[in-house]
């Protein structure tokens, strides 16, 4: 897995024409049972690709933090939503709560996460590959195959499985 990791970035660079054309294809012409397709890519994907052996997107990118998640985390931590904003949090570019650093405070040695069952909704849902309508974040999914082996192998499993493009 780590000689992957560390192949990933320039895989996806090599990949990327090729997968963006690819997500064009498909916003313009949503195959008929897509959603199913590439629902059984995720899950056979996600039976081979173990996340805590990775954990690539807690070290390299930080998810943005809704409100609901800020004030989720906080009442579990016991502290008020403004403190776990000022101790955690920045607002980026786009006006976005975001980590202030990475990897990411809440990721163990152990590649576990200390807040999984309050983490941000955009870490439940990351990479985002089991979303119905995928072809509505293309450019999203095409994003996350530089960082996530899964994300990179569903897309290539995505593209054998609809040559016909």
């Amino acid at each position: 897995m780590e000689d992957f990791l560390q192949q990933l970035p320039q895989l996806a660079q090599q990949k990327k024409k090729e997968n963006t054309d690819f997500f064009k294809k498909l916003r313009k012409k949503k195959p008929k049972g897509l959603d199913g397709v590439v629902q059984e890519i995720h899950n056979e994907v996600f039976e081979e690709v173990d996340c805590l052996t990775c954990a690539n997107c807690c070290k390299t990118t930080g998810p943005l933090f809704t409100n609901i998640d800020i004030d989720r985390i906080a009442k579990h931590f016991r502290m008020k939503p403004g403190d776990f904003i000022d101790q955690f949090l920045k607002v980026d570019e786009d006006q976005d709560y975001v980590l202030q650093q990475t990897p990411c405070h809440f990721l163990g040695a152990d590649n576990y996460c200390s807040i999984y069952e309050v983490r941000p909704k955009a870490c439940r849902e990351y990479p985002h590959t089991d979303r119905r309508k995928i072809y509505q974040i293309g450019t999203l999914t095409v994003t996350n195959t530089s960082v996530c082996p899964a994300a990179y192998k569903i897309v290539e499993r995505m593209k054998a499985s609809l040559p016909t493009l």
